[in-house]
């Protein structure tokens, strides 16, 4: 029976870990963002849900886009994340889209855990910032 058991443990332990699936709803840490990233081809990519912004205005538009002809989009449902590729536990080669200051980022996800994800924004390396997500749903 013990034989039974350690082998059973050996077997347990020998079983591939897999990262968890970055897909689903989460919480930025900055000003209630809640942004849903889903797949998108063979990548990922995310788009703001919601924000305390969004739920004073819902009809905010993206006013701090550098590109002038933008700025009348609509920031809910608006494609944040994109380019994504990779996996499973860190998605590389992506664009963030920053519509606080209207410019765009080269950026990593790296899952660390289950429900929580680091988002990577850098202008060039090593001039770059790391925000925690936490999973919602």
């Amino acid at each position: 029976m013990k034989t039974f058991a350690i082998a059973g443990l050996a077997a347990l332990l020998a079983t591939p870990v897999f990262a968890a699936d970055p897909t689903g709803l989460w919480q930025t840490p900055t000003r209630s963002g809640q942004v849903e990233i889903s797949k998108c081809g063979a990548g990922l990519c995310g788009r703001l849900v919601s924000s305390e912004g969004l739920k004073a205005d819902p009809a905010l538009k993206d006013v701090n886009n550098s590109n002038a002809a933008q700025r009348g989009r609509a920031l809910k449902g608006l494609t944040i994340l994109t380019g994504f590729s990779g996996g499973p536990q860190e998605w590389t080669g992506g664009s963030i889209y920053n519509a606080e200051d209207g410019k765009t980022y080269s950026g990593t996800i790296t899952m660390d855990g289950d429900n929580t994800l680091k988002l990577r924004g850098c202008v060039v390396v090593p001039l770059c910032k790391t925000q925690v997500w936490t999973r919602l749903r």
